[in-house]
């Protein structure tokens, strides 16, 4: 049977990696997010529903047990002694469609143990790339607290010669206690941070902190392919679990119109005490007789088809808006560092140093300089937000919208939806 062929192919992932030691911090993601993927609760739970859902094709498409049967005819003493055996044997046809249903439920679960996989996946990248610009934000500001330092020692020199009052310096000051401030709470940022990688990577409250990984790891993704968002509809694990709910919903069809076939019994018994041994066959044959009954059966059916398809239709839609709206967060990021690495920046920091010189000849006033120092830091945290955003954008148009694992993943390379099985 395929389902259990894949089970067999999934499980051998958990199996093997189960175990598997949290990463170093010389390590590459791609270590962390196969760790994540094969440790985390939420993901072992998915595949244990799958899995329970695999051995439910085989209870489905089985025949009912037989029964063993007993009776007896009595007066003042056992005349007749008659044990038997009975076999139900459900009409043409209901055996395959209800191993239908089953398999594409089954199939589902695989798509939803997939998302989970894909969804995790997308966790600890957030998480990473979250850590990572944190420390690009605490650069930023250290280095802009090292020209507040040298701003001061400016203004204190140009305070010493009378060419400035006092209140320079006080407000050089009074920027690095900012400054101080603000570094102290990015550095608090961190250890919530930590935790949020921690869960990620599905580490319990009593292990210990993991390493970051140290070197900086982008997501790869050409957007200028045509092919994108063909493959996220192809791909995408949660429109192929509602594609495989209408294959079921179509089994569960087809099975409401075998519920007007009737069913079967047959069996037989012997009369241990008659000589010679007298059998009876038996032969019972349900009467499906209540037709509005079968007519609302199928109805329900095919609304649940049609609900389903809807939905399908819906996700489809949401899909191509999700795909737009991400694919415009990276082009936008994307434009944003393109202005700030090549126009801005490179102004500011000329415009800094320019009223670093006019300061100390006297031409501006100790705001200027101030302005241009704070202005210089602002476009380098704009910098810094609009990388953080480009890469969580691009992670999720590959994990979430296209679909596309990490490598290693516990996951089938080929997702079709199974044949229906046979009884």
């Amino acid at each position: 049977m395929q389902a259990e062929g894949d089970l067999a192919t999934v499980g051998g992932h958990f199996q093997q990696g189960m175990a598997l030691p949290v990463p170093r911090a010389d390590s590459g993601l791609d270590d962390f997010l196969r760790h994540a993927i094969l440790n985390q609760p939420q993901v072992v739970a998915a595949y244990y529903d799958w899995a329970a859902s695999v051995r439910k094709i085989t209870v489905e498409r089985s025949l009912p047990d037989p029964s063993l049967t007993l009776s007896a005819d009595i007066t003042r003493t056992v005349e007749s002694l008659m044990p038997g055996l009975m076999m139900d044997l459900p009409g043409p046809g209901k055996l395959q469609a209800a191993a239908g249903v089953a398999t594409a439920e089954s199939q589902a679960k695989y798509f939803v143990f997939e998302g989970k996989v894909l969804e995790v996946a997308f966790v600890l990248k957030k998480a990473y790339y979250e850590l990572h610009f944190l420390d690009g934000k605490i650069r930023v500001n250290q280095e802009t607290l090292r020209l507040a330092n040298d701003t001061e020692t400016l203004a204190q020199t140009q305070n010493e010669a009378g060419k400035v009052t006092l209140q320079d310096v006080l407000r050089a000051q009074m920027e690095q206690d900012r400054l101080v401030s603000e570094i102290e709470n990015l550095e608090d940022t961190r250890v919530p941070m930590i935790a949020q990688f921690k869960a990620a990577l599905g580490l319990k409250r009593s292990d210990p902190a993991p390493p970051v990984p140290l070197r900086f790891q982008s997501t790869p993704l050409n957007l200028a392919s045509e092919d994108l968002i063909s493959s996220a509809l192809a791909r995408n694990p949660r429109l192929r679990a509602m594609e495989a709910e209408v294959q079921g919903a179509d089994a569960a069809l087809r099975l409401a119109y075998r519920a007007g076939v009737p069913d079967f019994s047959l069996g037989i018994e012997a009369d241990v005490k008659s000589t010679p041994t007298m059998m009876t066959p038996t032969l019972s044959v349900t009467l499906p007789i209540w037709r509005d009954k079968i007519a609302a059966q199928i109805a329900a059916a095919q609304e649940a088809k049609a609900a389903s398809e809807a939905r399908v239709s819906a996700e489809e839609i949401g899909l191509a808006v999700e795909f737009s709206e991400k694919s415009f967060t990276v082009r936008e990021a994307g434009r944003s560092l393109t202005l700030l690495q090549d126009r801005l920046l490179p102004k500011a920091r000329q415009s800094l140093e320019v009223a670093q010189i006019s300061y100390a000849s006297g031409k501006v006033d100790f705001l200027n300089l101030l302005e241009a120092q704070r202005t210089l830091r602002e476009l380098q945290l704009a910098e810094v937000e609009a990388r953080l955003q480009r890469e969580l954008a691009l992670a999720e148009l590959s994990l979430v919208v296209l679909g596309k694992p990490p490598a290693g993943s516990p996951v089938l390379s080929s997702t079709g939806i199974p044949k229906e099985e046979k009884p």
